[in-house]
């Protein structure tokens, strides 16, 4: 097959990959056009509508200081989660009963359809994410029929320095 009956090329006299090579997408040029979850801000870099992306989404992820996320899970998708900035906590089961906290340079994998809730763990800074999902399309399920051992209205940031705030009751 010659170089001119390749089906991408798009003029005779260009180069192969011109149009159908790498691509780079800088970081203002995210699109918040995607699904969202209430309480986090995602926005999509790579996906099948931005530069053809047949097997993966990815895009970033950001979180007020001490907010959290509603629960939800991402159906058949494989998402990894790569920390940027700030404190990342995980709570994930069927009543989010499981925890692991996670900082920068840290990755958190989370498996198809776990119900989960992203946390920042930090009063001070935003956490700041990078997202990887294994589908061009971002699935997002948010579930609002769970009873979270941690109601995602409010997050206390309890630890030997930041004790429990008054009229709560503390576990110790």
């Amino acid at each position: 097959m010659a170089d001119h009956d390749h089906p991408h090329s798009h003029d005779h006299d260009e180069p192969r990959w011109k149009h159908d090579g790498v691509r780079v997408i800088t970081g203002d040029k995210l699109d918040p056009n995607t699904a969202q979850t209430p309480g986090m801000f995602r926005q999509a870099a790579i996906n099948h509508a931005r530069v053809g992306a047949q097997k993966i989404w990815a895009g970033t992820v950001s979180i007020q200081p001490n907010a959290k996320t509603g629960v939800h899970h991402h159906g058949e998708l494989e998402s990894v989660i790569y920390v940027v900035r700030g404190k990342a906590r995980m709570r994930w089961g069927e009543r989010l009963e499981f925890v692991a906290e996670a900082g920068p340079g840290d990755f958190i994998y989370v498996p198809p359809f776990v119900p989960h809730q992203e946390i920042n763990a930090n009063p001070d800074e935003p956490l700041e994410c990078v997202l990887v999902r294994s589908d061009n399309e971002a699935v997002v399920v948010n579930i609002t029929d769970v009873d979270p051992v941690e109601a995602p209205e409010e997050v206390y940031w309890v630890d030997p320095i930041h004790k429990h705030p008054p009229g709560g009751s503390p576990r110790d």
